[in-house]
């Protein structure tokens, strides 16, 4: 199963976005393999803002969706990158390749 995506989550409003948020992720729950939520706390505050980590399996295409249905929330903001070996080898073949 293709796990080389990481997605990235912004929420610029964590209390009013987290509950829509948290359905979608669920709704996408098997194609998540690692999550992790970060938020600036100390002994009196709770940061409003939030990020999500998550590094993904699965096709494109359901991945694309989950990317869209997160980007379709306001206040949300979802960006996701691939990390891969082969592609980057298979680029650099095909650059020395005559």
């Amino acid at each position: 199963m293709n796990c080389k995506t990481i997605m990235a989550i912004l929420q610029d409003n964590r209390t009013q976005s987290a509950p829509k948020v948290q359905e979608i992720l669920t709704k996408y729950g098997c194609n998540i393999r690692v999550r992790l939520g970060l938020h600036d706390v100390d002994e009196k505050n709770c940061s409003n803002e939030g990020l999500i980590i998550l590094q993904l399996c699965g096709s494109d295409e359901d991945i694309q969706k989950l990317e869209n249905e997160l980007n379709s929330l306001e206040r949300v903001k979802a960006k996701r990158i691939i990390l891969s070996f082969n592609d980057e080898i298979d680029e650099l073949i095909q650059s020395i390749e005559p």
